[in-house]
């Protein structure tokens, strides 16, 4: 549930949340009125429910946690039911707190690396140079005018308009079965991963180039009402390339970053800024467009530092 669910009066009423609170046992039987708080114990009870048994969970870091019962037995718990309860709570808070300690360790990594990243890293995989050579389908997109916006705008403005132009794209990556894997700035780093034997390449770019087209849509309606002023329409330039990346564990010291690296990567850095350049919001390489079945025309042949002989480059027909 989002955060902001923390803070509706149902949440701060019902008695899980007074049990985390204070640490005291709730105990709470149909026909007892005002106590019945919220939906959610509307429908215990409504369900057959004679009690409704809340009690702390003492975490060895101090926090509290709750564990919660019911029972359909007439008259409620009995009195030996509730100290057998009471009894069991020291070992389920030990348990419970080793799952949540897990749980808590996958979600953050899920967030701030990824689903993949973080099931490596969670999995043991952080020694440095451990890498694994991964073909994908690579996604790098940025801000249009992000240094002149960083000039125009308050800073929390300026992460409030970035978090908004973020959600344009994520939610089109993921809808993809893409994986994000690095917020750089205003620039964001997304790969589709492919099979070995490239069996999927096809359907993998085909989704990865339907997300782009989302992202772009989401982009162009993008609610910045209350910056248009400043800033005018939101713009942003994106890169489909395909390749090897080399995935995983980079860095010096103790302090490392899972990432992907590769030609493929700098190619994709390549064309994003070509993009920039040929006023267009997406564009691909000519290998990307292969995989692809529709949508894609060739706009040229054009230098790329760092490489010798020209690329062909594609783009959107409605991008002329």
């Amino acid at each position: 549930m989002p955060f902001e669910w923390l803070e509706i009066e149902e949440f701060k009423q019902h008695p899980i949340a007074r049990v985390c609170a204070d640490g005291t046992p709730v105990r709470i039987k149909p026909g007892e009125g005002d106590s019945i708080d919220g939906l959610v114990l509307r429908q215990v009870f409504e369900a057959g429910a004679t009690e409704f048994l809340a009690a702390p969970l003492l975490f060895s870091n101090g926090e509290i946690h709750a564990a919660a019962w019911t029972t359909r037995q007439p008259g409620g718990f009995t009195v030996a039911e509730s100290s057998a309860l009471e009894a069991i709570l020291p070992a389920l808070a030990r348990v419970g707190e080793v799952r949540a300690l897990r749980r808590t360790a996958a979600n953050l990594l899920d967030t701030y690396l990824g689903n993949q990243s973080g099931t490596r890293i969670l999995a043991g995989q952080i020694r440095r140079g451990d890498v694994q050579s991964i073909h994908a389908a690579i996604w790098l997109s940025d801000l249009r005018g992000f240094t002149t916006l960083t000039d125009r705008l308050p800073p929390r403005k300026l992460i409030d308009l970035l978090n908004r132009y973020f959600d344009c794209q994520v939610s089109a990556i993921r809808k993809s079965n893409g994986e994000v894997l690095k917020f750089m700035g205003d620039g964001l780093l997304a790969m589709f991963p492919i099979r070995e034997n490239n069996a999927d390449a096809r359907p993998v770019c085909t989704l990865a180039l339907k997300a782009a087209l989302e992202a772009r849509r989401n982009v162009a309606n993008c609610n910045c009402a209350d910056l248009a002023d400043t800033i005018g329409p939101i713009r942003f330039g994106l890169a489909l390339h395909v390749g090897e990346v080399l995935y995983g564990n980079i860095g010096g010291g103790d302090r490392l970053d899972f990432t992907c690296i590769g030609p493929a990567v700098n190619l994709a850095a390549r064309l994003e800024k070509l993009a920039a350049a040929q006023q267009r919001s997406i564009v691909t390489s000519e290998i990307f467009a292969q995989h692809c079945e529709c949508g894609l025309n060739q706009i040229g042949e054009f230098p790329i530092r760092g490489l010798d002989a020209q690329q062909t480059v594609f783009g959107l027909s409605d991008e002329t």
